[in-house]
């Protein structure tokens, strides 16, 4: 991508498999892993790079708020979104001790009405028009962290 446009100012990764606890067999774990952890930080150093050599940028890293509590019904998905949550805040420190103009903001949506959203009883569940509004709001004020939708930000109190 880079090689095409020649220049990045922002990237959104937002990486995921959308299996169920219940058809994570090895080769599907393994693939979660691969896709939200692997790929995810594989994305995210390759456009820091990019941004450090230009002197700025803004990543916005897509975790979600499964990252906050362990699962019974979604262990690896919320282990793979921990991750990404911490994986941010590190990336985020590491790169204001560079000094450039690099903006990491980590998104932490809920449950959003997509064909990923899966289960029977999702509640809080926000329009991918809602969603992609206040992602973009976020963006725009160069917050460090946004919940997705707003209403989730009483979790971690939980």
């Amino acid at each position: 991508m880079i090689d095409e446009m020649g220049q990045a100012d922002a990237v959104f990764i937002c990486s995921g498999v959308g299996y169920t606890e219940s058809e994570l067999g090895r080769q599907k774990q393994k693939e979660k892993i691969d896709v939200n952890v692997l790929g995810f930080a594989v994305c995210a150093n390759l456009f820091l790079d990019h941004f450090v050599q230009n002197g700025r940028g803004h990543l916005v890293g897509i975790s979600s708020i499964a990252a906050l509590r362990g699962s019974g019904s979604g262990a690896l998905c919320s282990a793979s979104k921990a991750f990404v949550s911490n994986y941010i805040k590190g990336l985020r420190r590491k790169m204001k001790s560079t000094g450039a103009d690099i903006v990491v903001t980590e998104i932490q949506p809920g449950f959003v009405n997509t064909t990923l959203a899966k289960g029977e009883r999702l509640f809080w569940a926000a329009s991918p028009e809602k969603a992609a509004e206040q992602i973009l709001k976020a963006v725009r004020k160069k917050k460090k962290h946004a919940y997705i939708s707003k209403r989730w930000r009483i979790m971690p109190g939980f």
